[in-house]
């Protein structure tokens, strides 16, 4: 009964158009009814103390850094640095496309950031080449949710956070698997590429490729930066936010000189709405996560899920399922912040590494940004495009299911997160 009035309420709420924050107090609210422990009181002060955290400060900071190198130039040298590499192979440009989400995806983060700047910048370059435009769309969207999963990542700050985890060892844990996603869909286009009669550019010399790289080196050294600092204690994962959002100033604005003080601030605002909206997502949430913890719903759960609790592959394909389905009618953030709470104590009591389940989680979230009829970065695409959400949906289908059977390998085969973890802790 208590799941169903949980349930119930934040579906109905949604249902009506209410946004997603408000339908979670409406299900928190109404579950306090229900408990009759109704009180407004509780309600304002766990709204206020789920945006309370330290480690959430990374998410206004990474997504100052993504808006910086959008507009700063840092974006467009990747992008040219991975022309000049791999430009020339047959569907050079859908390679270029894959090699610059991953260098861009250790930049920033965010994939909607990633994939805006992607298809502004290597969508009509692809279309001018002959290539299809749904397919071409097809194939940015799915790069740019590489983004959620290779550090820094705000998905892994925000589950850090709702889950208790070490964010920096979640960052870790998602170069293996984030490297296998780009590898997936670089394998699905050279098939899809070959049925497409298409010269490729000239290869570049090697005087134009160290041009390319000496080019980029500053915006290259951003990640390094990061990562070193993360595994040798230098700095927390907020920290390392701080650390690049300067960086990127300083890069743009002293070493590239593309940013002008005039820009800072619709740059400055552009990230304080986009941090807005995630961090009251995650206030209203943590109402709802108190609320779930007290309504001792996860042991309910755990009773439901009792047949698969011995077999903790098959209860990883289930909780799978589960998430596949809710990404697709729900964004990454909410959907993070309602299951969390819900799974981690059926995870916990199954014996899995929730590290390691945290990597499956992001990436299963990363693949509901493309999964129809939400699809966030779907429609990213679309508009920077202008193109029908069908046509981008049509072309994002094979890409999808590499990386659908990427996250089944995972699954099936644990050690390919955990061993590359144990090499750094």
């Amino acid at each position: 009964m208590t799941v169903a009035i949980f349930l119930g309420a934040l579906l109905g709420a949604m249902a009506l158009g209410m946004p997603i924050a408000y339908a979670l107090l409406v299900s928190g609210a109404a579950l306090m009814w229900h408990l009759d422990t109704f009180d407004a009181q509780i309600l304002a002060q766990n709204l206020i103390n789920g945006a309370d955290s330290f480690p959430l400060l990374a998410v206004p900071f990474f997504m100052l850094a993504g808006e910086i190198m959008n507009v700063g130039g840092l974006s467009r040298r990747i992008v040219n640095l991975a022309l000049a590499l791999v430009g020339h192979l047959r569907g050079g440009l859908g390679f270029v496309t894959i090699l610059a989400a991953v260098l861009m995806a250790a930049l920033s983060g965010s994939a909607v950031a990633d994939t805006a700047a992607l298809a502004a910048l290597l969508l009509p370059m692809m279309v001018k080449a002959g290539h299809d435009k749904a397919r071409a769309g097809g194939l940015i969207a799915s790069a740019g949710i590489i983004a959620p999963v290779i550090p820094p990542s705000i998905g892994f700050v925000i589950f850090g956070v709702a889950a208790n985890l070490s964010i920096g060892k979640l960052f870790m844990a998602g170069i293996v698997p984030g490297l296998l996603l780009g590898l997936a869909i670089a394998i699905t286009w050279y098939f899809v590429a070959k049925k497409e009669a298409i010269t490729p550019p000239a290869k570049a010399t090697t005087a134009e490729r160290w041009a390319a790289l000496r080019s980029s080196t500053w915006a290259l050294f951003l990640p390094v930066i990061v990562l070193v600092g993360l595994k040798m204690g230098v700095f927390t994962p907020t920290e390392a936010a701080v650390v690049a959002a300067v960086y990127a100033l300083f890069v743009a604005t002293v070493v590239y000189r593309e940013m002008t003080l005039a820009q800072l601030l619709p740059v400055f605002v552009s990230a304080a709405k986009t941090t807005s909206v995630i961090m009251f997502l995650v206030a209203a949430a943590m109402v709802s996560a108190w609320l779930i913890t007290v309504a001792n719903l996860p042991t309910q759960l755990i009773a439901l899920l009792q047949p698969f609790m011995d077999n903790p592959t098959l209860l990883l394909l289930m909780i799978m399922l589960l998430v596949i389905a809710v990404g697709t009618a729900m964004d990454m953030t909410p959907t993070i912040l309602i299951l969390t709470p819900v799974l981690m104590p059926v995870v916990k009591a199954a014996g899995i590494d929730p590290i390691y389940f945290g990597v499956l989680f992001i990436i299963n979230n990363a693949i509901g940004l493309i999964t129809p009829p939400v699809g966030t970065v779907l429609n990213v695409v679309a508009g920077v495009g202008r193109m029908k959400m069908d046509d981008v949906t049509r072309g994002v289908l094979p890409f999808m299911l590499a990386q659908l059977a990427v996250l089944l390998l995972l699954v099936l085969f644990p050690q390919i997160v955990l061993w590359p973890l144990k090499l750094f802790y």
